[in-house]
């Protein structure tokens, strides 16, 4: 009877073996060239720099999760509104891969067009959801819109499924929007977001954020939620400017084990007493 020798075995086990490495390699090439176009993607959809008002003061900074190979859909924006007020929108596309980012886009550049029909948060949201209905995707974004009065101060915010945004006063309170929300964009049609007016005072701050920066493994988001809390009121008191905020809340995101894309945006207040 014949029989393989040993070398012969050892040698197609090898092959086999060398065979399986390439295709492994071929596809964690293909992953992370997915991951690097999803990510350069969000960046360009993202804006390149903030509007500028008397007293006004923003800052932004987003950090990709790159957690394995996937990559989220957040985003973060802020634009001049036709009447001179400022629009401000952050928000999470449910996924983690291109279909993601691209989605993210679609929401941004939506919410950005229909401002200049209607800027009125509730209404923004409800047309904006209406029309993410109509693309007949499985995907779904949540949201915070605010439109932003700087000669007042005047803060009109409404959420679609997103989590609560975190303010501070220069007399040192602090804490975290208790607005209703609506759904999650894109779920159903016909939906309907409440809005809710704050004031932001003589050296405030309001911080816009994802759940990235305040949820994960390590950190529960009402544990991460009042961590930019605390910052907040430091910055506050302390008279730190939007930038340096910023920083701080995105450093922070690394507590909670960061496995989902982080963004943070910034407003402060530094207008004319009259202005609180």
């Amino acid at each position: 009877m014949f029989r393989r020798r040993p070398h012969q075995d050892g040698d197609e086990l090898l092959a086999r073996l060398g065979s399986l490495t390439s295709l492994a390699r071929e596809r964690a090439e293909f992953q992370r060239s997915q991951v690097e176009l999803a990510i350069a993607l969000q960046r360009e959809m993202l804006p390149a720099d903030l509007p500028a008002a008397p007293g006004l003061r923003l800052a932004a900074r987003y950090v990709p999760a790159c957690y394995g190979l996937n990559v989220g859909g957040d985003w973060y924006d802020a634009f001049r509104l036709p009447d001179g007020r400022i629009g401000l929108s952050i928000g999470d596309v449910q996924g983690h891969n291109i279909e993601a980012a691209a989605f993210m886009g679609q929401v941004r550049v939506g919410l950005r067009a229909l401002a200049s029909v209607t800027s009125d948060p509730g209404d923004l949201l409800a047309v904006t959801n209406d029309l993410l209905m109509t693309l007949g995707t499985d995907l779904f974004a949540t949201c915070t819109f605010m439109r932003l009065d700087p000669a007042t101060g005047l803060l009109e915010s409404a959420r679609a499924g997103h989590i609560p945004c975190v303010w501070a006063t220069a007399d040192g309170r602090s804490g975290i929007t208790d607005d209703e929300g609506g759904p999650p964009l894109g779920l159903q049609e016909g939906m309907t977001y409440p809005v809710f007016r704050h004031r932001i005072t003589l050296g405030g701050v309001f911080v816009l954020v994802t759940d990235g920066v305040v949820e994960g493994p390590s950190l529960d988001v009402d544990e991460g939620l009042h961590q930019t809390v605390r910052l907040a009121g430091i910055a506050a008191v302390a008279g730190l400017d939007a930038g340096a905020l910023a920083a701080a809340v995105i450093k922070g995101a690394e507590r909670v084990g960061h496995e989902d894309d982080a963004a943070v945006l910034v407003v402060r207040h530094d207008g004319p007493a009259n202005a609180a």
